[in-house]
């Protein structure tokens, strides 16, 4: 389904709901993309969510932000191991199963045991930026190793930096850095612009505006797009609800970190980041669990 069409069943969804409202002030729906509530009021619709402590927020509901049109009924968890599967045939959507590693995982991994475990894709941490006054550009020390084992053993193949751009010019300066660093290896995976908090210290980014963060986005990403790879946003639920502009990056698709049994998320994204603390044969340390959704129309675009 195509971003233009979900974007009208969503305003569909919610027109439904003003007018069955009759004089109520307010109406609960429940959205088919998420375990999240949608209050429609006078004022306006607004969708409510935890994070990852259990902190409860509200936020306005974005109607001209493409909507999240997964049916979570057709999610199931293997008894066995506990990972997620999603396969959903009659609206042609399916989910791969990946994982996304760096340093932090260690220095040993056996990606052909990787492979073997199930697992269809990964995103490598690239480098990052120093979230200290220093802001210098640092690889991930094991980022080479990874990506060459990665691609020796099959698997598809993505890799994410972490920003901590203070303006427009450090966001081109990681996009080229990332370039650089990516030019000798053939990926079939995004690149992935990863800006989120700093909650255990101070960041060169605190002082970062919504309107900063959303164009260090759209100057990365353009960076990426132009250079043949496709991009893509990292981002939890509160961080799209009150850092980003959700609506000056509809065009770009998102990786949603959330770790409740079903995403919360009202709006559309690609991958979702369901875990944190995951095993998989191979890798010695947790490791972060995705499902990577395929949706049958693009596909078919695609070929």
């Amino acid at each position: 389904m195509r971003k233009s069409d979900r974007r009208r069943q969503f305003a569909a969804l919610v027109l439904f709901a003003v007018l069955t409202a009759g004089c109520a002030s307010q109406v609960e729906e429940t959205s088919a993309g998420g375990g999240e509530d949608i209050h429609v009021t006078e004022e306006g619709s607004y969708y409510t969510f935890e994070d990852v402590e259990g902190n409860a927020y509200e936020a306005p509901l974005l109607n001209d932000v493409p909507p999240c049109t997964y049916d979570f009924s057709h999610l199931v968890t293997e008894e066995e191991t506990g990972y997620k599967r999603f396969h959903d045939e009659e609206n042609g959507v399916s989910a791969r199963f990946g994982i996304d590693v760096s340093e932090f995982q260690g220095e040993e991994i056996d990606w052909e045991q990787v492979k073997e475990s199930g697992v269809e894709f990964v995103i490598i941490r690239l480098g990052y930026r120093a979230y200290g006054d220093s802001g210098a550009l640092v690889p991930d020390a094991m980022y080479e190793e990874n990506i060459k084992g990665a691609l020796a053993a099959g698997l598809d193949v993505g890799v994410y930096f972490f920003s901590q751009a203070v303006s427009e010019e450090e966001a081109a300066e990681e996009a080229a850095f990332v370039l650089e660093q990516l030019a000798p290896y053939d990926i079939t995976g995004p690149v992935v612009y990863d800006t989120e908090e700093i909650k255990w210290d101070e960041a060169r980014t605190d002082g970062n505006t919504k309107e900063e963060f959303t164009r260090f986005c759209r100057v990365f990403c353009d960076a990426v797009q132009k250079a043949g790879y496709s991009p893509m946003i990292y981002s939890n639920l509160k961080w799209m609800a009150f850092t980003l502009d959700m609506e000056a990056l509809s065009e770009y698709d998102f990786w949603y970190a959330d770790y409740h049994d079903i995403p919360q998320c009202p709006y559309d994204y690609e991958i979702w980041q369901y875990s944190e603390s995951g095993t998989v044969p191979g890798i010695h340390a947790n490791v972060d669990l995705n499902l990577w959704f395929q949706k049958g129309e693009q596909n078919d675009e695609m070929e």
